[in-house]
């Protein structure tokens, strides 16, 4: 009796559909190479796709020998969780929704299921019922693999927004170069710990590129510094310390004046300037550099 209709008749259903995956997934990987979800993503060549669908096969065979159908943290996927992340990820930068990438793994089905029922109809003395078990254990397996593509598509999207939010808080971020050896980063807007971390980097990074000695922060255009913001801008002040700098905080309002002392923060060590032009001053003349300033009659100062 040959290996395969043995295999008809001992095991469970799932595990002959693993063995069924695996003896078939050359012709499975053709035939998804084909599908939208594979075609529309390798679009260079039809051999990326067809090699693609080879791995999701293996994974999926693995999965079923295992048992575990309707598992979406079986071992075999988690093989190819990041490819199927890239292929989502890449139907979501075409603007598919998950409704329609819900879809287009669905209709990975049919091909896989006829593929079974004329594999297991040519074979003799396959017990009442097998055929209709080993369908409904792929159509399970098939729907758990839609799941875990579902799960990795919405975990893409939730990176690529957190990477996006990044980018906008470093945009929203920037270091001037106000004098050499002086640099400053006007804040505009809330501060929350993410963003006051990304403060924290963005500043210490441009100490280092600017080989600065004063950094100033300037927070005039901040509404509101509550307790944790304050402890970040402590942090940043005294990394910043760390790396060869003074940190020089501007533009204390008198409500967050009032909110630090009502926190009872201690800015002893901390130089505050009243403006961003005071804080300036004050780092231009630890430099040693001269400052004129204009008169009413058109005199300079020193």
């Amino acid at each position: 009796m040959p290996e395969h209709e043995a295999e008809a008749q001992q095991g469970s259903p799932a595990r002959q559909v693993g063995l069924f995956l695996h003896r078939r997934r050359e012709q499975i990987a053709q035939r998804w190479a084909d599908e939208p979800l594979f075609r529309a993503v390798f679009t260079v060549s039809r051999d990326e796709a067809v090699e693609a669908g080879r791995s999701v096969a293996d994974a999926l065979a693995e999965v079923a020998a295992a048992e575990r159908v309707a598992d979406p943290e079986a071992t075999g996927f988690t093989l190819v969780r990041e490819q199927l992340a890239r292929m989502a990820a890449s139907r979501a930068r075409a603007g598919l929704g998950t409704a329609q990438v819900s879809r287009e793994v669905d209709a990975l089905r049919p091909p896989v299921v006829d593929l079974l029922v004329a594999d297991l109809a040519g074979l003799a003395d396959v017990p009442p019922g097998r055929l209709r078990e080993c369908e409904s254990a792929l159509t399970v397996l098939l729907g758990t693999l839609r799941l875990v593509v579902l799960e990795t598509a919405l975990s893409e999207g939730e990176a690529l927004i957190d990477r996006q939010r990044l980018q906008l808080l470093e945009v929203a971020t920037p270091v001037i170069k106000l004098w050499d050896g002086i640099v400053a980063v006007p804040l505009i807007g809330t501060l929350d710990s993410a963003r006051s971390q990304v403060v924290m980097e963005t500043l210490l990074e441009a100490v280092v590129d600017q080989q600065a000695r004063y950094a100033i922060l300037d927070i005039t255009g901040v509404p509101t510094v509550d307790s944790l913001v304050a402890q970040h801008l402590m942090k940043t002040v005294a990394a910043a310390r760390l790396m060869g700098a003074e940190c020089v905080v501007s533009g204390i309002r008198p409500a967050i004046a009032q909110t630090i002392v009502h926190l009872g923060l201690d800015l002893g060590t901390v130089v505050t300037r009243a403006s961003l032009a005071d804080a300036l001053a004050h780092a231009l003349h630890r430099l040693g550099a001269d400052i004129v300033h204009a008169t009413p009659g058109g005199t300079e100062s020193r």
